[in-house]
């Protein structure tokens, strides 16, 4: 069967070929938290970068589907270079990836010697072989506390960045990338939403803006999001709760606890590269051993290194 064939296919249909496919492969889904929900429903693991890492790391499937976007099928393929990592649609990049490159960033490291090279996992493999240690939402503010003094030159999110700054006091010198979903938000959102819902928490994501983190109740991670809403059901049936990230995650949670007030700051939080996998993709993809990542072996290797120190510091 061909994709065409295989998008013609029911839900029901879909769902049971994948689990019959992932039993007799040896397969695991990993899927990130900004899939689509019928994506986010077959997943071995659900999660946000840096727990997808840590289970790539740890499983003992012979093959990986990787539902997200390339860099985190990367990751995989990095941590686990005699397993397959398989990759439901080829085109689904991360475009703050797209913001840096290897030469760019030599040319960096050549103006500032003594910096050290911190890469928030959204990044090509290429970009984390020349880094000294990777970072993601979840743990960025305490690996630069771990860095102590040393200066900083902390790629490819700008946001991020200012936020460890923030929160730490380092002297970081920012990469200009962004997240262009969480980059759009602006207070006027945050203005608007508080009035729609008044008395609702407001939780952000690290990638926002300076200025809309600066209005947040609490910033987190999504995984730290949906460990908040999980465990303040009782708090957020009585005032809402408004989440500042794309709007897989608030479909997410929304399907989860369908009797809260749980808000998105906006409707317009979309990624538009998660979301070119579908349930059809994950069943050809499965079913047929499509797309696999490969990597160059020396690249591989010296990515490996700030990817470990990532997942040990965390």
């Amino acid at each position: 069967m061909d994709l065409r064939e295989y998008s013609l296919l029911s839900i029901e249909e879909l769902e049971r070929r994948i689990r019959r496919a992932r039993e007799e492969k040896n397969a695991v889904l990993l899927v990130h938290n900004y899939q689509r929900l019928e994506v986010q429903r077959v997943a071995d693991y659900l999660g946000d970068s840096l727990g997808l890492a840590q289970e790539a790391a740890r499983t003992q499937a012979a093959m990986i589907i990787f539902c997200g976007v390339d860099f985190m099928a990367e990751t995989a393929k990095i941590l686990n270079p005699g397993k397959r990592v398989l990759f439901p649609d080829l085109r689904a990049g991360c475009p703050m990836a797209r913001m840096i490159n290897a030469d760019s960033l030599r040319e960096a490291k050549q103006k500032y010697p003594k910096a050290v090279v911190v890469t928030y996992v959204n990044s090509t493999a290429e970009v984390k072989a020349l880094s000294d240690i990777c970072c993601t939402s979840t743990n960025a503010v305490k690996i630069v506390k771990w860095l102590g003094d040393r200066q900083i030159l902390f790629t490819p999110d700008r946001n991020l960045a200012e936020y460890c700054r923030q929160q730490t006091g380092a002297d970081i010198i920012p990469w200009p990338g962004h997240c262009y979903v969480h980059d759009e938000f602006r207070p006027a959102d945050v203005e608007t939403a508080r009035r729609e819902h008044p008395g609702a928490l407001f939780i952000a994501h690290p990638e926002c803006r300076p200025e809309v983190i600066a209005l947040a109740d609490k910033v987190s991670s999504t995984t730290g999001m949906a460990d908040y809403v999980r465990d303040h059901r009782d708090q957020i049936a009585k005032i809402g709760i408004i989440i500042g990230t794309e709007i897989g995650l608030v479909e997410q949670l929304q399907a989860r606890y369908p009797k809260l007030p749980i808000f998105a700051l906006t409707s317009g939080a979309v990624c538009a590269t998660q979301k070119l996998t579908t349930l059809s993709k994950v069943a050809w993809c499965l079913e047929n051993e499509m797309n696999e990542i490969t990597l160059d072996e020396e690249i591989r290797r010296q990515a490996y290194g700030a990817v470990k120190r990532m997942i040990e510091l965390s």
